[in-house]
């Protein structure tokens, strides 16, 4: 008996075959209609509706590396979830298998070398969780559902970055399962080559199954939100491009419009000082008088809670869209446009987001790490989110023309993780890599040469001898 394998595979599996894989797993093998499978796979993007022939509950490596020499073996289309927050939905395929790491929740720390091993499976919330237990935390995603393995792998901002880099400018080791289903640990003793890769080169190399962070001390931080109305947006945008450029790599501060709950649309800096609680107050008193808030909200607060501040916002299952550009400055010109823009916003679950830049960031070289966008002021993010699926073409034309608006201001460059899918196009990815783009495809052709890893911002290996 076979099942026939449904859309992107071109072969039919035999059930016995299956059966024997579904056997050998630590987890359950979902299959369509089967309990649990359509919980596996819905994601944080509403918009993706896609259907895995197979589904592979992982619970270790082994099972990673069982499913990879599977799919290869039959020729199925593999793609890789990990927390499955990342809008272009590449955690989820149609008619292949999916490898699902979120059963892998294991995480041990050592503070007296602060370190941790976590695997991929886990959220930012679960790794701060336990990471703070010994006071200790490492740079991580400002929304704590987000997975770990996919903001590392894509670079990884979040409100330590300016204090001690990027959640990948923090890796130590990684342990990979590569396309033939071989595993290795790549380290800068180990297969340094593929280390430099993994931070900031997504998974086009191999299933990353746990990570090995550096961790820092980090007791109680100033931190929260300062809220103003949309009227002041401006003005009060002015004075954060002011503050922030002269801020201690210590301080983060965001900028966030958005529409609250009751309707109004607002402006809200997100603030986070990562020091002496005295120190963050003198630092921030000349901002909240220059600026007024409406509403301050900024208080001493466990680093953890912060971390889970905007996640009320964030919920997994609306209809994402998102749209992301570098930019150089933030001039007078950018900061009209933006507010302008916002308020014709059809969605009040739209935002638009300014992640600061800076600090230790800046300190790693550009070729460090496959991360190489060092040098930009902002992040400028576009979130626009709806309920219902019908709504989506105004929804998606307003953040293309507002993108559009702001280009050129702009760095040529964008943040991987922010990507669509495959629809921005070959000439996007190269912008999200930039001049380490080359060196990737060297990779990519070493340890990937047929593409298996390919539902991710694509690498493409080189054109091959003799093809």
């Amino acid at each position: 008996m076979t099942v026939e394998v449904p859309a992107h595979s071109t072969l039919a599996v035999d059930e016995a075959m299956i059966a024997a894989l579904a056997a050998s797993l630590g987890g359950p093998l979902l299959r369509p209609g089967g309990d649990g499978y359509d919980a596996a796979r819905q994601i944080f993007n509403g918009m993706i509706d896609r259907r895995p022939a197979l589904i592979a509950r992982c619970t270790a490596t082994g099972d990673v590396v069982k499913t990879v020499r599977f799919a290869r073996e039959q020729g199925l289309v593999v793609s890789v979830r990990g927390g499955g927050h990342n809008v272009a939905g590449n955690a989820v395929c149609d008619g292949g298998l999916m490898i699902d790491l979120s059963p892998m929740k294991g995480i041990r720390v050592d503070p007296a070398a602060r370190t941790v091993r976590a695997q991929a499976g886990l959220t930012w919330r679960e790794f701060d969780r336990e990471c703070q237990a010994f006071g200790l935390a490492s740079t991580g995603g400002l929304i704590s559902s987000t997975g770990i393995a996919g903001l590392t792998l894509g670079g990884g901002f979040g409100l330590l970055g300016r204090s001690y880099g990027m959640a990948c400018d923090n890796l130590i080791s990684a342990d990979v399962v590569l396309a033939d289903g071989t595993v290795v640990t790549a380290s800068a003793d180990e297969h340094a080559d593929l280390f430099w890769g993994l931070r900031g080169g997504g998974g086009n190399f191999g299933v990353v199954t746990s990570f090995e962070y550096r961790l820092h001390p980090v007791g109680p931080i100033l931190g929260g939100m300062l809220l103003y109305p949309h009227e002041r947006a401006k003005d009060v945008l002015r004075a954060f491009r002011e503050f922030n450029a002269s801020a201690p790599d210590a301080s983060s501060v965001f900028a966030v419009l958005m529409t609250t709950p009751e309707g109004a649309q607002v402006l809200a800096l997100i603030v986070c000082y990562n020091g002496p609680i005295e120190q963050g107050e003198a630092l921030l008193r000349p901002l909240r008088e220059r600026t007024s808030p409406l509403d301050d909200l900024v208080a001493p607060i466990r680093y953890e809670q912060m971390q889970t501040l905007t996640d009320e916002g964030f919920p997994f299952g609306l209809q994402n869209y998102w749209k992301s550009e570098f930019l150089k400055k933030l001039p007078d010109e950018a900061i009209d446009l933006v507010v302008d823009r916002f308020a014709a916003t059809p969605s009040p679950l739209s935002a638009v987001v300014l992640e600061q830049f800076g600090g230790a960031y800046r300190r790693v070289a550009p070729d460090a790490t496959a991360f190489g966008h060092r040098d930009w002021d902002y992040n400028f993010l576009i979130i626009s989110r709806w309920e219902d699926p019908a709504d989506a073409d105004r929804n998606v034309r307003w953040a293309r023309d507002l993108w559009d608006a702001v280009r050129p201001f702009a760095a040529g460059a964008v943040y991987v993780n922010y990507l669509e899918g495959g629809q921005e196009g070959a000439s996007r990815i190269r912008a999200a890599y930039g001049a380490n783009y080359d060196r990737l495809v060297a990779l990519k052709d070493r340890f990937d040469p047929t593409n298996f890893f390919r539902l991710n911002q694509n690498i493409q290996p080189g054109p091959r001898p003799n093809a």
